[in-house]
Order: structure tokens, then sequence, then C-alpha cells
């Protein structure tokens, strides 16, 4: 028992030896600190770093406080700033739980706004990535500004959105999940007016702050914009993804809750749409593209997409109809003019394929005749539409340049060489 009881002493003797470290450690830091020796409390935190799980929820508090100066200096000082964010938000975190649960908010306030600093400090980091291509560094500055601040649901959306331009799908997928859980739509309002001195529109951050710019006429013409709604769009992404990953069934579930949220969301019906021409069931996707041209017969847009869809499941016969649609309804439809005359010229990859292989004997030389005769009708074929498009478009050089083509396969020499003087060439 007496053997017990010195150990006992000699763990409590030892305890007060840690904690007195400690303390005197975090006090030389808080010194340093005043005297602005930054590298000094660094040194002074890393000596007591090894000891701090022992210490109480008040000297915790003061070590993540010193923390926090020392990354947040680092920062400041262009020093791995993203690391030193992430570590500073995470000692400001610290802090804020410790002293809640003292009672002493000695340094809370300062530590949220710390936060607030650090967010602004991911988004504009994010941006950055942006323009330099680098969504995958963009999405993990925007994801943690979320972690940050989760009421700022828009970072998750942005992230989710850097993932896909990153071909990162597995984690968008994850974002894009959560935020439909989180039932997001993305929708806000924006509070504009026209600046007096720059003759600008510039948004406030509210109502009040415009109305009060507007009586004091710095600003004129006050409006109000509304984002529209993204909860169709992440439906549709999270679909396409579930699509790729081959789980077909469960992208169809996912658009058909999404088209109860968005009903008026032709995107979306063409999105499910597609999933049945992808998955062979020809019969439900007529029925839908029925049911989507019942409510918008006269929408170039919408027949255009659909030629998109039916060209990407290879239904050649159903594209060309829709593109044609399209051009019926808008004669000035640039984009259904080149991806119907890109369909007809596809055709002609087989017979070139079959041309090459054909030898000189007079069965393969017959042959070759035949073949040779169904490329000119093919070429004959996207010649008004070629001509239409550059009245459409006069300075279309790819369109002037696929037609001089035509012609010259078709040895029109005449109308080539008219074509090249048009075109300057």
């Amino acid at each position: 028992m007496k053997a017990n009881k010195n150990v006992l002493l000699t763990s409590a003797l030892l305890m007060s030896v840690v904690t007195f470290a400690q303390k005197d450690q975090i006090k030389s830091a808080e010194k340093a600190l005043k005297k602005g020796n930054i590298q000094e409390v660094a040194q002074l935190l890393n000596e007591a770093e090894p000891l701090i799980a022992n210490a109480s929820e008040e000297e915790q508090g003061k070590y993540y406080y010193l923390r926090e100066v020392v990354y947040m200096d680092a920062v400041d000082k262009k020093m791995d700033v993203a690391k030193n964010l992430s570590l500073a938000a995470k000692a400001a975190q610290k802090v804020i739980a410790l002293e809640k649960k003292t009672g002493k908010k000695e340094h809370s306030d300062e530590m949220r706004k710390t936060i607030t600093k650090v967010k602004e400090k991911l988004i504009d980091g994010a941006i950055e990535d942006s323009k330099a291509q680098k969504f995958n560094e963009g999405a993990s500055k925007l994801y943690e500004a979320y972690q940050l601040d989760k009421k700022d649901t828009i970072n998750l959306y942005y992230s989710s959105s850097f993932r896909l331009n990153a071909k990162d799908y597995d984690n968008a997928l994850k974002e894009l999940q959560e935020l439909r859980k989180l039932k997001f739509t993305g929708k806000s309002k924006s509070f504009i007016a026209t600046s007096v001195l720059t003759d600008k529109e510039e948004a406030f951050a509210n109502k009040e702050d415009r109305d009060r710019s507007v009586k004091l006429k710095t600003h004129i013409k006050p409006r109000e914009e509304v984002a529209q709604s993204k909860q169709g769009e992440i439906y549709k992404n999270i679909a396409l993804i579930l699509v790729q990953q081959k789980k077909t069934e469960e992208a169809k579930k996912i658009i058909s809750e999404a088209k109860t949220l968005n009903p008026d969301d032709s995107s979306l019906a063409l999105t499910e749409a597609n999933l049945y021409l992808e998955s062979n069931d020809f019969d439900m996707y007529k029925k839908l593209v029925s049911e989507i041209l019942a409510k918008n017969p006269n929408d170039p847009d919408l027949l255009f997409n659909l030629g998109v869809v039916s060209a990407n499941a290879k239904n050649k016969e159903d594209a060309e109809t829709y593109y044609k649609k399209a051009i019926e309804v808008n004669p000035n439809y640039m984009n259904a003019y080149i991806n119907l005359v890109a369909l007809k010229l596809e055709a002609e990859t087989p017979i070139n394929a079959e041309m090459n292989k054909l030898g000189t004997s007079e069965k393969d030389n017959k042959r070759y005749e035949v073949l040779k005769a169904e490329k000119k009708k093919i070429y004959q074929s996207v010649i008004p539409l070629l001509v239409k498009a550059l009245e459409v478009d006069p300075k279309n050089q790819d369109i002037g340049n696929t037609l001089m083509s035509v012609y010259g396969a078709l040895e029109m020499s005449a109308e080539k060489k008219a074509l090249k003087e048009k075109l300057g060439k």
C-alpha cells in the first residue's frame, strides 16, 4: 500500500511539473507576442505542443489563440498560404469551442473575424485557381470555406461545379448529393441600382442599403434581380454521373424526383428521355419526347437538344428530323445547320473505309463507282444547308471552308471560284 502511495505521489508531482512547464511556456509565448517576436512565439508553442493535451481548457484556449496568430502571420507573409489558412481556421474554431466551455470568451469575437477572413481568402484563392484552370485545388478551397460556414451553401454548390470541371466525378457526386439533402436551390435576390457617378449598375448587400443610397441620390433606377433555382441542374448532374457509373435505374429515380420538384424544367425531361434512350427503352423514350414536344412544340432550342440527344444515341434518323424541325421554326438557327451537316457527312466515313479496301478487279471497280455515287449524293445534300448557313453567318470560316471542300469534291469549279472570291481567299 505504501509503495502505491509513493507511485501516486510521484505521478502527481510529475503532472504538477508538466502543468507548470506548460503555463510557463504559454506565458513566455504571450510575452513574446507583445514584443512582436512571432518566431519566438512559434518556437515556444512547438515546445509546449507535446504537453498541451494534459493542460486545462483555459490554457488550451490560450495555446490555440497563439497558434492562430502564428498561422495568420505566415499567411500575411505569403508562406504556404493554403495550409496555414486551414490551420488558422481550425485553431480559431478550437479557441471558440474552449472559451464556450470555460465561459471566458476572451478571444472568441476575434476568432470569428479570423474565420470570416480565412473564408474570404479561400474564396478569393478559388477564383484565382479557376482562372488558371486549377479546378481541383479551387474546389478544395471552396469546400473548406463551406465547412467553416455551413450556412453559406453556395460555396458547396460552386465546389461541386469545380469538381465537374476537373472531371472529379466521385467527389462531385458526394457534394451534389449533399446539396440535394440540404434541398439547396441557390435562389437569391440581388438589390441593384445605377451609380450617378459612374453610370454603372451596382449590387447592394440588402434592400435597405440600396434604398438608402437612392434616397441620398447617389444612385438611381433601383431594381431587383432574382437568380433562378439551381435545383434542376443539381439533380441532372447527379443523374448524369450515375449513368456514367452504370447506375441507370438510380439515375431514373433521381430525375423523376427532380421533375416533381421542378415540373417546368424542360432540361430535366430531356435528360430523362435520354436515360431511356441510352438503356434502349425506345417506347418510353418516344412517350417522353412526345410529352416534351406537346408542351413546347415550337421551341427551337428544345428541338435542337432532342436532335443532339438522338445523335449521341446513334439514332440518326430522329436526330435529322429534330434538326430540320428546329430550322423550320427558326431558319437562322446556326447550330442546327452545323449539326445537320455534320450528321450527314458522318455517312461518308464507312464509305471511305470500304473504298480504301477495294482492289483493282472489275468487280471492285464497279463497287467503287457505286460508292463514289453515294458520296456524291451526300455532298449534294449538304450544299443547300451550307449555303443557307453562310447566308446566316457570312463570316463563318468553318462553314465557308466546308462548302468550298464540297464544291471541290464535286468538281464544281465555277462555284468554288466564286465562293473563294466571296470569302476573300
